[in-house]
């Protein structure tokens, strides 16, 4: 019998121990549901001794009790509310008051160091943004190369538009003002990517350390299924037409060096003017926008026209198919129509919503009785010429 019962006993000792120590574990690291497990507790307690002690003004409504207990927690104390017995005193003294300060004090502190783990682990790359969209997102870091990059998205992006940098050789965010950080062991880490927000970015910018990293980043960011447009840099020109042949829809570039190189020292002033193009914190800088589809169909002379009055924008060519097509030497009488994508200069992006599509051929034919008669006076009048020229009799 007494073998039976130390046999049972012995059996409960091990659930007691584990129970054990998985309090002290909980309050060592001070987990929420130790904390409130703890208050409760420690509320419930101060209720029933100060009930025991006659207080009824403090337990006879819960509302006042709670309001008694928060008020001393947090050392406020406005006296309207107090034990008035002996016993409820003593109580007090030595029970509800060091104790409900005590939870407030461990509360207050697990919030303040929770918040601030938050925000170390957002400025060393642990941060989550899985659930994020419409961003743009870039892989690879170059201490020079990547914070000139950032600007200029910046210079030509909305003002809530977020920029997340990936990158693997950084401790912390190296630019916290203006991106958002996510460390990975390499660039092709498919949970690091998915930390980032690559199922919803609008855009993904892919510049490796060399060749061979961004191919793999590029290949891992377009086997996800991303919806964004992504766009890799390569130093060799192989590398790109490789990832152009098995990723069509990826942009690959490659080095402009020897093509800029060269046709700078045949037409000089050809670096600035693309400099002028390329970039955002210039005026005259080349954009692109989306014809909505539905619209009336339009010549590209007279878009052209109709875009230049309407907003000052320079229409400079046109491309169909994604962006695949691009004709910058466009035929006047070329129809376009919704889907096609309009390259232009000006000296701010336009919104493709802000053009009154339906409206710009009808005001320009109010505007002039003809296409011709909106050409510059130098063009009319070498028209003119070449008209009459193919009027005369061949003698």
């Amino acid at each position: 019998m007494s073998s039976a019962f130390a046999q049972e006993k012995g059996a409960y000792v091990p659930i007691f121990e584990q129970l054990a120590r998985r309090a002290y574990f909980a309050i060592a690291n001070l987990t929420w549901s130790s904390l409130l497990i703890a208050t409760i507790v420690h509320g419930l307690l101060s209720y029933v001794l100060l009930a025991l002690s006659g207080e009824a003004g403090l337990t006879g409504s819960f509302v006042d009790y709670v309001y008694y207990y928060m008020t001393t927690a947090t050392t406020v104390g406005y006296g309207d509310l107090s034990p008035q017995t002996p016993a409820g005193r003593i109580w007090a003294l030595v029970f509800v008051l060091p104790g409900s300060i005590s939870l407030f004090t461990a509360c207050l502190g697990k919030a303040i160091t929770d918040l601030s783990l938050i925000w170390r682990g957002r400025m060393n790359g642990l941060g989550d943004y899985s659930l994020r969209e419409g961003h743009t997102l870039i892989l690879g870091w170059q201490p020079i190369r990547t914070p000139r990059l950032v600007k200029l998205l910046a210079a030509d992006c909305p003002s809530d538009e977020k920029i997340i940098l990936v990158a693997k050789v950084l401790e912390q965010n190296p630019l916290p003002e203006t991106v958002d950080y996510v460390r990975a062991d390499t660039l092709s880490t498919t949970s690091a990517l998915s930390r980032a927000g690559i199922s919803g970015a609008a855009r993904v910018i892919i510049r490796g350390a060399d060749d061979d990293e961004t191919m793999a980043a590029t290949l891992a960011a377009y086997s996800l299924g991303s919806k964004a447009h992504i766009v890799a840099h390569f130093e060799d020109e192989r590398a790109a037409e490789l990832i152009t042949r098995q990723c069509p829809s990826v942009e690959a570039i490659g080095s402009l060096s020897v093509e800029l190189l060269v046709r700078s020292a045949r037409d000089p002033g050809a670096s600035r003017v693309a400099d002028r193009l390329l970039s955002a914190e210039s005026e005259d800088t080349a954009f692109s926008m989306t014809v909505p589809a539905g619209i009336e169909r339009i010549s590209y002379l007279d878009l052209m026209l109709g875009l230049k009055r309407a907003h000052n924008m320079t229409l400079v060519g046109i491309a169909e198919d994604d962006g695949k097509t691009v004709d910058l030497n466009c035929p006047v009488d070329r129809v376009i129509k919704g889907g096609d994508v309009l390259f232009y200069i000006a000296d701010r992006r336009v919104p493709a919503d802000t053009v009154l599509w339906h409206t710009l051929k009808r005001e320009l034919e109010a505007s002039s009785p003809s296409t011709r008669d909106a050409l510059p006076p130098s063009n009319q009048s070498d028209t003119a010429s070449t008209d009459a020229t193919e009027a005369e009799p061949v003698t």
